[in-house]
């Protein structure tokens, strides 16, 4: 399987419009927009570029120039995508001068000396372990590890962090070192009928060292500490640098390049294998066989115990023994009865429909290799985009579901499903912002941004949800397969086991079973500053998810109906939907025993966004359940003769 994931990511650099080899001796491939390869011939210069500086401990990103680094003449900011800007990027160009094979010793970037501010500044993120993150020809930078176990194996991680703390020997008071030396590695593949290479690896080692001179310092001074002519190297026995107010900081770099026989469509292998704990493919998948049997097993005996009781039922007509009839034929007039909030069910189903068809799109789309981790910002951008264009499938839904129930005001209707779930998520969505903004953090979404996203919400999904609407109400009403008695039957009482609470907090165990060693590896790359990629296996438990859903509530559905309770529709959304509190506890879970979220300010942030996510997964997992439910409903009442 890992090995598949690694060959569906290897499509991102070339796909090839496989009918054209039918009509064509010869395809021509293309390649996807920002990730097509760039050649370089020695001399050439590379563009070093800087992005956020990232924290798992605080989740606040902060822009590179935040902190008094080495700027270049001029900050220029590189032009980024809505999803880009919603993450927190903020990619600048740099001071950093590379020339292609053409490697560099001991060059001077800058010195500064510190003051009472900058070097609380620098201690502030020293302490909460931030990191400094890079990109040459679309690669981040990355810092090999070396692994103190067995095999030795090398892992790689995201960033260099912008300091240490530490003590002298000697000393037990504890001191800050900042990183000011970087040892920079540029592998390359090199073409040998044209000379050219392409990047397909960007490393760096960082070292912190106290730098020295002779005489007063100019610009042609030259280090005593690190100094090309006599090769004389940083090595980590150096004195360290530290963080102290009027303390002189030079910051150096090296760049050494080195041929590779990775290939380009090759080189995001390393990032995409990151993991500290290689993920146990037997266990996820023995879990999921679990699942998928007990869901065989679940539909079977459902199945089979469904055919005696129409068989029956259909017996008992013949028999005329009509009048001694039990379970659930016994409450066929009022099965069907609408429910209490209709209009309320029909705008959540709808939002449902929405986030499905987002959710499945932008999964296909993933798998194929359109939105792998080269292509910066483009999963989120994907599916902003997506749920905007759905809007449609949620107005269609709704009111189909709402003339079936008599509903009239379908445009009433129609503005609450375009407006009740984007405008809830909205309001917490712009709490966080604030707070994120009160920190002064580039995770800050930018007044304009925000403008657009608004834009796109009434200009785009609005609209096409009432194009859906009113499509939708045109059709003709579904009809019942019985008809519904004027008088409401009375439910006789239930067991314990059958109460709404019990019932479907019982439902949401399932759904959530079987996506949630899954979830763990999602949360790590959200939270832990990784990639995910496996997108091929992440659709494999989304359909799992899909039947479990569908079979659970079917269930207990049937189990309900059984002990004369005909009150389904709102239960039934609940059920499977109640696997979104599952996945909240879990989240809380997560949160103290992976994270080292220490800050309320990080710990609201991160509850509030579990929050927006728990909240769509209980949308969408609960119209899953719905719809089941909806048709196993009309299927059963439909087979049986109803007098």
């Amino acid at each position: 399987m890992e090995s598949r994931s690694r060959s569906m990511h290897k499509l991102t650099a070339k796909i090839c419009p496989f009918l054209f080899l039918f009509l064509a001796h010869a395809a021509h491939c293309f390649y996807l927009p920002g990730v097509a390869p760039e050649d370089f011939h020695k001399g050439d210069p590379l563009k070093v570029k800087v992005n956020k500086l990232t924290s798992i401990k605080t989740q606040l990103p902060y822009s590179y120039y935040s902190l008094p680094f080495c700027p270049p003449k001029k900050i220029v900011d590189s032009t980024e995508n809505l999803g880009e800007v919603l993450r927190g990027d903020r990619i600048e160009n740099s001071p950093y001068v590379f020339k292609m094979r053409e490697p560099q010793m001991c060059t001077v970037l800058c010195r500064i000396t510190l003051d009472a501010k900058t070097a609380k500044q620098f201690k502030e993120k020293i302490d909460d372990e931030y990191r400094v993150n890079m990109i040459l020809d679309n690669l981040p930078l990355i810092v090999p590890i070396r692994r103190s176990d067995q095999d030795s194996s090398t892992v790689y991680q995201l960033g260099y962090h912008v300091g240490l703390k530490g003590q002298y020997s000697g000393s037990k008071e504890e001191r800050y070192f900042i990183h000011n030396h970087l040892a920079f590695t540029v592998k390359y593949h090199r073409d040998p009928q044209t000379d050219s290479a392409r990047i397909v690896g960007f490393e760096v080692k960082p070292y912190s060292i106290k730098h020295e001179y002779e005489g007063e310092w100019n610009e042609k001074s030259r280090l005593t500490t690190c100094d090309p002519h006599n090769k004389r190297t940083v090595v980590s026995s150096n004195t360290p640098q530290e963080v102290e107010a009027k303390k002189e900081i030079i910051f150096t770099y090296d760049v050494e390049y080195q041929e590779s026989d990775v290939k380009w469509a090759s080189r995001w292998d390393a990032y995409l294998l990151m993991n500290d704990d290689q993920i146990h493919w037997f266990s996820i998948v023995n879990s999921l066989m679990i699942v998928l049997f007990l869901s065989g097993m679940v539909a079977m005996i459902m199945l089979r115990t469904l055919y005696r009781d129409i068989s029956r039922y259909n017996e008992l007509e013949t028999q005329e023994e009509a009048q001694e009839e039990t379970g659930w034929k016994l409450v066929h007039g009022d099965v069907f009865r609408p429910p209490s909030n209709s209009d309320l069910l029909c705008v959540y189903v709808g939002t449902g429909v929405q986030f499905l068809g987002m959710v499945l799109v932008t999964m296909i789309f993933a798998v194929f290799g359109f939105l792998s981790p080269s292509n910066r910002g483009g999963l989120m951008t994907a599916m902003l985009l997506l749920w905007v264009f759905m809007g449609i499938f949620a107005g269609y839904a709704s009111a189909r579901l709402y003339k079936m129930f008599k509903g009239a005001e379908w445009k009433k209707l129609a503005f609450r499903t375009a407006c009740m779930f984007p405008g809830i998520v909205f309001a917490i969505f712009f709490v966080l912002n604030a707070i994120i903004w009160g920190q002064k953090s580039s995770g800050a979404v930018p007044f304009g941004t925000m403008f657009a996203l608004v834009l796109m919400w009434f200009g785009i999904s609005v609209p096409l949800v009432f194009v859906g609407g009113y499509v939708g109400f045109k059709k003709p009403a579904i009809e019942d397969p019985v008809k519904t008695n004027k008088i409401p039957r009375q439910i006789p009482e239930q067991a314990w086991y059958m109460t709404p609470t019990f019932s479907i907090l019982i439902g949401g165990i399932l759904p959530f079973g079987a996506v949630f060693i899954e979830l763990f590896f999602i949360l790590t790359s959200i939270w832990l500053n990784q990639f995910y990629y496996i997108f091929g296996f992440l659709f494999l438990v989304f359909i799992i998810l899909l039947i479990t859903c569908a079979e659970i509530t079917i269930v207990l559905c049937y189990f309900q109906l059984c002990s004369e309770d005909y009150l389904w529709w709102w239960r039934s959304y609940l059920t499977s939907g109640s696997s979104a509190l599952y996945l909240f506890l879990y989240a809380t879970f997560y949160f103290f025993t992976k994270l080292e979220i220490t800050k309320l300010v990080s710990g609201l942030l991160y509850f509030g966004y579990m929050l927006i996510a728990s909240y769509a997964f209980f949308v969408l997992t609960g119209t899953i359940g719905f719809y089941a439910c909806f048709w196993f409903t009309r299927l059963i009442y439909s087979s049986v003769k109803i007098d």
